[in-house]
Parts: C-alpha cells; structure tokens; sequence
C-alpha cells in the first residue's frame, strides 16, 4: 500500500537537494529550472556534491563522428558496418529505434533499417577523436581508467579544489566542452563507486547525466533484472533463470554461502554487486595489452593460398601498428572463425620479442597450416601480445644469417615508406 507520508517526505527532501544546471552551472537549492538562466536541464541529488567515481560514455560513438563530419547525415539512421557478412560496429539513436544493435549481422540491419546509411568503419579517425577526449579527461583528474576507444572511468574525488567546484559541476561542464569542441555528447554516471557508476552511465542516454547515491543503492538495484549486473553476459543470465532468478531483489534475499555454493566465485560477485559493494579503486592505465588485425570475409574460403594472403596482408597492418606505438611483444595469435561461428584460437611464444612483419606471418603460417583441413573460414586475424622491451626486439641472428638479412630488408623498406608514403613501396607478395 502507497504511504502518502513517504512521498511527502521525498517531494521535502528534494526541495533541499544540492542541483546544478546542466547549461550554465549554477549551483542551487531544489528541483525545477535553473533560478539563473532559466533552462530545464538541471541535475538535483541530495548526495550529489557527496559523490566523486564517475564512468562517462560516448553516445553512438562512431555514428556520431560521421554525423559530425557530414551534416547531410545529421537526420538520417546511420550504421557503422560494411559488407555482407559483417556486422554492426555502431548504430545511432534513429536506427537503434528500428531494433539495430551493436554487433547485429549487416544482413539484418538493412532488414530492420532499410533506409539506414551505411558507413565502413575509419578506425584511425575515431581513434584520433578517442585520444583528444582522453586528453582532456585527463585534464581533469589523474585518475582516468580506460575501458575502450569512447569509455572510461574516472575518480574525482579530491579534485573539488583544483577545479573550484564539486565533481559534478566539473563533469557537467566537460560534457559540455566535448558537444562544443569535439562535436560529439556523451553520458555519465556519478555514483560511489565504478559498478554503479556505468549502470548509472546507461540510464538515460543520450545526453545523460544520472546520479546513484548510497542511501537509495540498495532499492535502486531491487527493481533491476539481474542482467544489469555488469559482467552477466547471456549465457550466465540463462544459468541464473534456470535456477528461478531473475531479478537482483532475489539475490538480496539470498545469504552469501547460499550463492557461493551454487555458483563459486561468481556467486560472490553476485552477492556483493546486488547489493551494490564494488571495492575496486580506479586504476590509471594507458598500456596496450595487444595489437591485432582481423577480417571478416565476404564469402568462406577453405584453401591455403587464399588464407595464406590475407595472413600476410594482416601481418602487416599489425607490424605497422606496432612500430608506430614502439611496441614488440612475444606471443603470436592466429584467430579463425569458421562457417558455423566456431572461433578457434592458435598462440605461439617467440624466444624473443618482435615487431617485424615478416616473423608475425611465418609465425602465423605455422600456426594455419594444421587449421586448412577442407573447414571453409568467414575470419581470419592475427594479434602480438606480452610485450617486451624494445631493446630486446629483432636482435641480429647470428645462427641463421638469412633471417637477418630479411629484418634488415623490412627495416628499410619501411623507412622507405616513411620517407616516400606507405604506398610507394611493397612486398611482392602484397602486391598481388
């Protein structure tokens, strides 16, 4: 039954909440419009200047760059993909309303959003615009915890004095900065911790700014299903439904050797994360873990020549990634994905690190010579790992005096390109 006298203290308790305007970050007293400028989009919280973890997320990321870039595309659905057996890398708000998903098959896009533009991926260029708002997230607070090309996290705590005001004005100013200067808008999540500051990031985008605070963590989660848990994918979800749960109020009723039991490690995940307990700190980290390259195929091949070229073509791009970041790692990925979806991994650890492409691909071809069985393949890529000090990498081989030869080759081949352009010079091999 509704208690009228709980209402009545809510409606008291945000008449008294702390609220900042999202268009010119006035701090005031109360819900409703600006008392300064006027405008409506304004953030009240009773904890709001209490709170410092925040996740900020870029909306339609990709989309959103193409659209920055092409006013022309500004009212149209745009998906980011190409080719008819790849799938959708981003979708913006129009066509998302059509049902397109990241990661949907292409074919299916174009069936749920027949009049969607659709743009190949330029990495290199979103890349660009990732590091700019990076930079500038960094320029906030040290603090800056990456999860991928457009998120990351950040702690804001202890910064209310460098900045001259409380996290959430300074993280609504940024939002404003990044529409204004990068062309593109993002939504954050403020809250107490990292967990509940992306499930907060997600709420109300795009464009959003959502606030959890500790007194309202534990009802908040109650009304969730439990695949809002970050890190319960589809196959766990289906787990926990077959055992009856479903939402996170029935985890809250369960004691933590009841979940542990059942479900060992993650069952601890799950009583702490449903009751809204995330201890882990933000973490700075700008290290690459590795460098890969991989592509889907138009149509399935399953003989080696043709899986031979794409390898080597692939090696390249991933050479060339890796010299560009300084970077020599130890481990070689091969990644196939055949006809049935099935990917299949093969790694090798090298004596020593490299960065030459022509050691990625031989490393490679012996990795793919046992996978060309007859199996046609719809993927093939290639990855370096475990990184090691560049001093260390492609030292002369004083056993086999060829393969010296060919790293001295490679070297100057490439600065053959960075003299003249990428283009000017090839491989044979590439040159098919």
């Amino acid at each position: 039954m509704h208690d009228p006298s709980t209402h009545k203290d809510n409606e008291q308790m945000e008449k008294l909440s702390p609220a900042v305007c999202r268009e010119c970050f006035h701090s005031f007293t109360g819900t409703g419009k600006c008392p300064k400028c006027r405008r409506p989009r304004t953030i009240c919280h009773p904890e709001l200047f209490d709170l410092g973890i925040a996740h900020i997320d870029c909306d339609s990321f990709y989309a959103s760059i193409e659209k920055r870039d092409n006013p022309a595309l500004r009212d149209k659905p745009v998906i980011i993909g190409h080719g008819k057996r790849g799938v959708v890398s981003t979708a913006c708000y129009l066509a998302r309303m059509s049902g397109v998903r990241s990661a949907m098959p292409i074919y299916k896009a174009r069936a749920l959003c027949p009049d969607a533009v659709f743009i190949p991926p330029r990495m290199a260029k979103y890349a660009e615009v990732g590091r700019d708002i990076r930079a500038m997230m960094q320029d906030m607070t040290p603090l800056v915890e990456p999860l991928s090309i457009d998120e990351a996290f950040l702690d804001m705590t202890g910064t209310e004095r460098l900045h001259g005001a409380p996290p959430a004005v300074t993280l609504a100013r940024f939002a404003e900065t990044i529409q204004e200067e990068i062309g593109v808008s993002v939504s954050i999540g403020l809250s107490h911790n990292k967990f509940l500051a992306k499930l907060a990031s997600d709420m109300n985008k795009p464009r959003g700014f959502t606030v959890i605070g500790k007194a309202e963590t534990t009802n908040l989660l109650a009304g969730l299903p439990i695949s809002r848990i970050y890190g319960v994918g589809t196959k766990m979800a289906r787990t926990l439904e077959k055992d009856g749960l479903t939402e996170i109020s029935q985890l809250q009723t369960m004691d933590q050797r009841q979940l542990v039991n059942r479900y060992g490690e993650t069952g601890l995940r799950l009583f702490r994360l449903a009751r809204g307990i995330d201890t882990r700190p933000v973490t700075a980290s700008n290290e690459t873990k590795s460098v890969s390259a991989e592509r889907t195929l138009e149509k399935d091949i399953a003989d080696y020549p043709g899986l031979e070229k794409l390898l080597y073509s692939s090696s390249e791009r991933v050479s060339a990634d890796l010299k560009k970041k300084e970077l020599a790692g130890v481990t070689i990925t091969l990644k196939m994905k055949n006809r049935y979806h099935k990917i299949i991994t093969r790694s090798r650890t090298l004596d020593a690190p490299t960065q030459l492409a022509h050691v990625i691909f031989e490393t490679g071809q012996s990795l793919l010579r046992p996978l060309v069985d007859g199996t046609p393949y719809r993927l093939l890529g290639i990855g370096v790992s475990n990184f090691r000090p560049l001093s260390e990498a492609d030292m002369p081989d004083l056993i086999e005096p060829i393969r010296s030869k060919r790293t001295q080759a490679e070297k100057a081949m490439d600065a053959l390109k960075e003299r003249f352009g990428a283009q000017a010079i090839g491989k044979g091999r590439s040159l098919h």
